[in-house]
């Protein structure tokens, strides 16, 4: 009888739960990345404040007792200026039909700007729930949070709204109870302990292109990409050979800075959170090769894995 009311507890437990998928969505340096990071409580997306920093989709996994929430993180929804671009904003507006909720994320802020109507055209395609997160609340006073909230009332349907800080993590328990509201019952998708989709060499590649994006100046970053030619385990120590792709010689020689010195600072950053990440000693060597319109190639950008899955 005990075992048969065990059971029963276990069963009820299951038809309970809640597993479903959710997209963060905003125009590009909104905090989509941050917030994720902080939800699951590790780093997995690059965070940068230039724009345009996630190019694929990156699903991370929060389990709680209630619940699996599946995160896509996605490139920012933007006017495209070539073949990369295009990739990142079909990848983005693809990901809208196919899953339970859309996160949208907003800046603290009453106008609405060409961007976020653009954004509005495309929410208004898709049956999936619209919730509007307000980030950096942490920026502004409190009562300015209001008139926002009324702005983007009158401007769009949706769900609900949710103000929060990402970078504080003021509010997030309450937008992951809103999440959960809206994710169809069912079992989990991933073991409790899974955090990403993400393989550990593509990981090890973004973390090399963040040090890279926040070491480097303005025009660079965006055309740069990180191939991983070898990650090998030997002695206890990983030993990573990468290769940091630009578009013109003269970015070659800005990467590499005076006497190597740029480079070994993007080395150095990336190897000391390669190495917390892995939990072991790294070796890294980086070179850089000159790869002209990689980005308006389809074969490049599938080699530095953009690849588009239809």
């Amino acid at each position: 009888m005990q075992e048969n009311t065990q059971d029963m507890m276990q069963e009820d437990a299951q038809d309970n739960y809640k597993s479903g998928f959710a997209t963060l969505i905003g125009r590009p340096n909104v905090g989509k990345s941050t917030l994720m990071n902080h939800l699951i409580g590790q780093k997995i997306a690059i965070t940068s404040n230039k724009p345009q920093t996630t190019r694929n989709r990156i699903q991370t996994v929060l389990t709680t007792e209630e619940g699996q929430i599946i995160f896509v993180d996605t490139p920012g929804i933007h006017k495209a200026k070539n073949k990369l671009g295009e990739y990142m904003v079909n990848v983005a507006e693809r990901t809208l039909n196919e899953v339970d909720v859309v996160l949208w994320l907003v800046e603290p802020a009453t106008f609405i700007g060409a961007g976020e109507k653009h954004i509005i055209e495309q929410l208004a395609k898709t049956k999936t729930p619209v919730i509007i997160v307000i980030n950096k609340i942490d920026m502004v006073k409190k009562d300015e949070v209001l008139p926002c909230i009324a702005a983007y009332q009158k401007a769009c349907d949706f769900a609900e709204i949710v103000p929060v800080s990402a970078r504080s993590g003021e509010n997030t328990e309450e937008l992951i109870k809103v999440i959960l509201k809206y994710l169809p019952y069912g079992p989990q998708f991933y073991d409790e302990d899974t955090v990403t989709d993400q393989p550990e060499r593509q990981i090890v590649a973004e973390i090399i292109r963040e040090k890279a994006l926040h070491s480097l100046n303005e025009e660079i970053p965006h055309g740069i990409a990180v191939a991983i030619d070898s990650m090998k385990m030997q002695k206890k120590v990983m030993h990573i050979d990468a290769t940091i792709i630009c578009e013109r010689d003269s970015h070659k020689g800005i990467i590499i800075g005076k006497q190597g010195a740029m480079l070994k600072k993007i080395g150095s950053t990336a190897r000391f959170e390669i190495e917390r990440m892995l939990d072991c000693k790294v070796n890294l060597k980086l070179w850089v090769k000159v790869q002209k319109n990689w980005r308006d190639s389809d074969f490049l950008m599938k080699n530095f894995g953009y690849k588009d899955e239809d």
